[in-house]
């Protein structure tokens, strides 16, 4: 039983296109000594019509041509779709010609002489031409392959944050239900606190699986969004104080985002139940903006009792455990001290 005969690749097909017909049966032959498929065309319309067609891997186009130049063709050839690499030849022995066709495209030029050596150095060029553009349409289908490949691993990231955000939404809803379910008011508190945390980094994700840029995150939405939550939560919990937000319009990584946001959590928490006596008004910023070429800067200050962050905290000391494990995550701590009355925390790190 035979097989079928190896398929063969077909020869590379080149375009000479030049006025003169002896000339062109001349480089005919000596291309195809080099395993060509040489096709002539004796001017500049007639060679864009046979490109039009199709099939055409580099063309060698003459300078002086009837009616118009190669460099009034050259523009045209360019304009092809997928057009082939052009190697511009001219019997001008002045170097403007050359530079102009190869700013206007080519890829090389080679010059006529009359011994006739231009037909060798015509085929090195073509040799050369045919070698770049298998690099570049190789290059072109790798960037292809990592973009589609980068786009999939996008669209499933952007499911994973989804169905993240999701779950923890979930959690914090049990958490909720479990909040009216006990009566101990420490439990309650407690876990009211649990759930404001969930929320923040449930918010994170949110905001990924809603953005374009799945790697970073909008802290100006993010801050905001967050503060509602927060004050929404406190005030259900009967404990009443506006959050006033600066925030300038910054973009940080995911991770760094997600300790950033458990961070003003925490700290505004604590200014909630800490910094005001009962029915005693009062507000609680929040702040963040740059400092240097890359850093941060998170301020959160109050008006109430004020705390240096000495001594032994209030509370079972987990919220300050927790900021303490999320500023080391940022690779930075947190710094108390405050010009007048009141707490401010500070917070400086690198985005």
């Amino acid at each position: 039983m035979t097989g079928s005969p190896p398929e063969v690749d077909p020869a590379p097909r080149i375009l000479y296109v030049d006025d003169d017909p002896g000339l062109g049966r001349l480089v005919q032959r000596a291309l195809r000594t080099r395993g060509y498929a040489v096709e002539l065309a004796p001017d500049g319309e007639a060679g864009l019509a046979r490109l039009a067609a199709g099939g055409i891997d580099v063309v060698a186009l003459d300078h002086h041509m009837p009616g118009q130049t190669g460099l009034e063709v050259l523009p045209a050839i360019r304009a092809l779709p997928d057009a082939p690499p052009v190697v511009y030849v001219t019997g001008s022995e002045d170097s403007r010609v050359a530079v102009a066709a190869l700013k206007a495209g080519a890829v090389d030029y080679v010059w006529k002489d009359v011994q006739g050596q231009f037909r060798e150095l015509l085929g090195e060029a073509i040799d050369t031409a045919l070698r770049q553009e298998t690099l570049r349409r190789d290059k072109e289908r790798a960037d292809m392959a990592v973009r589609e490949a980068r786009d999939r691993a996008e669209i499933l990231l952007r499911e994973v944050n989804h169905r993240v955000a999701n779950s923890l939404a979930l959690v914090a809803a049990l958490t909720h239900m479990q909040t009216n379910a006990v009566s101990d008011p420490a439990a309650k508190a407690a876990l009211i606190e649990m759930q404001a945390r969930i929320q923040a980094i449930a918010g994170i994700h949110r905001r990924l699986y809603t953005s374009d840029d799945v790697e970073a995150v909008a802290l100006d939405a993010y801050l905001s969004s967050l503060a509602e939550e927060l004050q929404a939560a406190m005030k259900a919990a009967g404990r009443d104080h506006a959050i006033r937000l600066a925030v300038e319009p910054v973009r940080l990584a995911t991770d760094k985002a997600v300790s950033l946001g458990v961070i003003v959590t925490e700290l505004v928490t604590n200014a909630y139940k800490y910094a005001y006596a009962p029915d005693v008004p009062g507000e609680i910023r929040v702040a963040l903006g740059r400092h240097g070429a890359e850093g941060l800067t998170l301020t959160v200050e109050d008006d109430g009792v004020g705390w240096t962050g000495e001594g032994q905290p209030r509370g079972t000391g987990l919220g300050s455990r927790i900021v303490k494990a999320m500023a080391t995550n940022l690779r930075s701590t947190v710094v108390y001290g405050s010009p007048g009355p009141g707490t401010r925390a500070t917070l400086c790190f690198q985005g």
